[in-house]
């Protein structure tokens, strides 16, 4: 016996969250696209870098040469060494857009790949273990966190190791001029760079709190929208309105602290940057007054310490983006990282043969995470093309039942078996190929009714869905609708009544053409004339299959060709409606409550 377990949280404690260096190794490892053809973008980054220093050097050699101390000029030298200057500062120009571009395919492609993992995986957890968060901050992960690793692909990532290459290139150069005011623009910045080593750790927990904040604000806002009749109905719009402004409330204060934290860092930057200009040109002086640097020397190392601070400067500001992309792509992995509780056995499952399925439980319980157990010992066959009502009180596991039987859920004690076969050992794409459930309220897509009619089966064509429509007895409901198929249903199917969108519901089941039917209390919330289209339909999906039918209403009980009742979590009785009506137990208890509440609607 296994005992069930809450899914672990997606958002890991901080101290066992990966370092920065092993997250970037991991996205990066998740997403080879960033990698493809980086080589020729790093050959264009250092032309366009090398191309950068050609002015340094080319101003250099125009005040020492191209200038006599006559007050002549060298006309031919100045010539070449502007034609040298402006080719290079083109040659530059056009490598640097070439390398942006190329970063930016690259990016948007590792990042598209990202995403689709991201999104089928969080598709492969159970609804146990989305619920363990909520699913605005889940799309906040597959959404707004991989937006903060797109900026900062596109506007820092690669040009990091790019600029970390010119502070090499430009630091090897002012040595060749002068050792001396090289040691000394480096003692400037060094301060810096340990400021910046300090506040990292910092910033990133900021960093990481906006993140989760972001997600929090998400759920808030998504929720009521989706919910929007509730609000309204119970007026509610004070106290939603309350929520999702304390939950803008805690992003705007992560935000604000994550953006003063990194506020510090520009100041100290703008500092290191005078005092570095300042020091190299008192020093400079001195040192061309002792003969040891030439005027142009002077200058063309000026113009090296703006090439030296723009990396810095650059560094500096991509810290917030560096930090952000790092606690989005945290959240990502986080994601990636979870290990679905429902796994698939993939090509090492079985298939399930075509044909009507007998369902077997084998002694089963099931306990929800942390929750009491809600099914105990449960040992039933149901036969091949049989219909099976399931009924009981509320609570009394009937849901839990079809969760089993569709392996929402796995059992911690017993096994579901089809066809001889546990489920565990079954592969996705057969078990819901062969086996459908239809839930109380029949989701929708924002599409057309043909649209969501072929989730079924994609490739149906109008006139596979036609024949489902007559075959269950719904073609003058939709002759009806003023554009038939092309009919659009709305966000969640809310442009159809709740009954409407059920019969979209069974239409889609049937054209999926499944073996084993699961029908959850399809018609609990309808209106009775719907009820009786509804059963129409029923009859004909259901006829030549294994159907399971979990219901409140008996009416449903009392077609069934047998019926399963529930209590407290234990299978109490089972057989013919009419036998467990004459038995008087739970089931007459049952029936006699439903009959006696039919009466005064009938009068």
């Amino acid at each position: 016996m296994t005992t069930a377990t809450a899914p672990t949280p997606l958002s890991a404690p901080a101290e066992k969250q990966q370092s920065g260096w092993a997250v970037l190794r991991r996205g990066l490892a998740l997403s080879p696209e960033f990698k493809q053809g980086i080589a020729v973008t790093l050959v264009l980054a250092a032309i366009a870098t090398a191309g950068r220093i050609i002015v340094p050097l080319a101003v250099q050699q125009t005040i020492d040469n191209g200038l006599r101390g006559d007050g002549g000029t060298d006309l031919a030298l100045v010539r070449w060494m502007v034609a040298g200057a402006a080719l290079a500062v083109i040659a530059t120009a056009i490598c640097s857009y070439a390398m942006n571009v190329r970063i930016y395919h690259a990016s948007e492609r590792g990042l598209a790949t990202l995403r689709v993992r991201a999104f089928r995986h969080v598709h492969d957890l159970s609804t146990l273990h989305q619920q363990t968060e909520r699913r605005g901050s889940l799309v906040s992960r597959v959404t707004g966190d991989v937006d903060t690793i797109t900026r900062f692909i596109q506007q820092g990532g690669l040009m990091v190791v790019i600029s970390a290459g010119q502070l090499v290139v430009v630091t090897a150069l002012m040595l060749a001029y002068s050792w001396q005011l090289t040691l000394l623009v480096w003692v400037c910045f060094a301060p810096l760079f340990f400021l910046l080593k300090a506040f990292q750790k910092r910033v990133a927990a900021a960093a990481v709190a906006v993140r989760v904040h972001a997600g929090r604000m998400l759920g808030a806002i998504s929720e009521p929208v989706v919910g929007a009749s509730v609000v309204r109905a119970h007026g509610i719009e004070e106290r939603t309105a309350a929520r999702i402004d304390e939950a803008i409330d805690g992003h705007r204060v992560a935000q604000t602290r994550a953006q003063t934290l990194i506020a510090l860092t520009f100041p100290m930057g703008e500092v290191a940057v005078g005092v570095a200009n300042a020091a190299v040109v008192i020093v400079g002086v001195l040192l061309g007054v002792d003969g040891q640097l030439t005027l142009g020397e002077l200058v063309a190392f000026l113009f090296l310490v703006t090439l030296f601070v723009m990396p810095v400067q650059f560094g500096v500001e991509v810290l917030n983006e560096a930090q952000n992309a790092l606690a989005g792509w945290r959240r990502v992995l986080e994601i990636l990282d979870a290990e679905p509780d429902i796994a698939d056995p993939g090509a090492a499952g079985a298939d399930l043969p075509r044909g009507p399925v007998e369902v077997r439980f084998d002694n089963v319980g099931y306990a929800y995470p942390d929750g009491p157990r809600v099914l105990h010992g449960v040992d039933v066959t149901l036969a091949a093309r049989s219909r099976v009502a399931v009924v009981g009180e509320t609570g009394s596991g009937k849901t839990t039942f079809a969760k089993l039987l569709t392996r929402i859920v796995d059992p911690d004690e017993g096994r579901v078996l089809l066809d001889g076969i546990p489920l565990t050992g079954v592969r996705f794409a057969s078990l819901r190929a062969r086996v459908v459930m239809v839930p109380q309220d029949g989701f929708l897509f924002d599409a057309s009714i043909r649209d969501n009619v072929r989730y079924g089966r994609p490739d149906a064509d109008d006139a596979a869905i036609g024949t489902a429509f007559a075959d269950l007895g719904l073609a003058d409901w939709l002759a009806g609708l003023p554009l038939g198929l092309d009919t659009p249903v709305g966000q969640r199917g809310e442009s159809l009544s709740a009954g409407e969108r059920q019969l979209v519901a069974l239409a889609r089941a049937y054209v999926a053409d499944p073996d084993l039917l699961v029908l959850d209390e399809a018609t609990s919330a309808v209106d009775p004339a719907t009820e009786v289209r509804i059963q129409r339909a029923l009859d004909g999906l259901t006829r030549g299959r294994t159907a399971v039918f979990i219901a409140h209403r008996m009416s449903t009980a009392e077609s069934a060709d047998e019926v399963l009742v529930f209590d407290r979590g234990v299978l109490v009785e089972r057989g013919p409606h009419r036998e467990l009506v004459g038995a008087g137990g739970t089931y007459s208890r049952l029936h006699a409550s439903w009959a006696a509440q039919q009466k005064p609607a009938a009068d």
